[in-house]
């Protein structure tokens, strides 16, 4: 079965997306916990920055990323199957 060239575009697309969002999650992961004692002078709402995103800034940021990830192929589908239909 052939793949059409808008199938192409589209994975690459998904595939591009998926792999920044996912080093976007390595980056807050590993950047929190290896530059632990570094982000301690820095404080965010009265907490060092490295207390911070150990505790809700991680997390915040982990919801975010699925919230993006969730709308934007949301508008790649829509993108993608709308003229296919027609």
């Amino acid at each position: 079965m052939p793949v059409s060239d808008r199938a192409r575009l589209y994975w690459r697309r998904t595939r591009s997306m998926t792999l920044w969002l996912l080093l976007l999650w390595f980056t807050v992961t590993f950047s929190a916990i290896f530059f632990a004692r570094q982000l301690s002078v820095y404080t965010f709402l009265g907490w060092p920055i490295s207390f911070f995103m150990a505790a809700q800034g991680s997390i915040l940021i982990f919801v975010g990323i699925i919230a993006f990830y969730g709308w934007r192929m949301q508008r790649l589908d829509d993108a993608y199957n709308n003229n296919d239909e027609s």
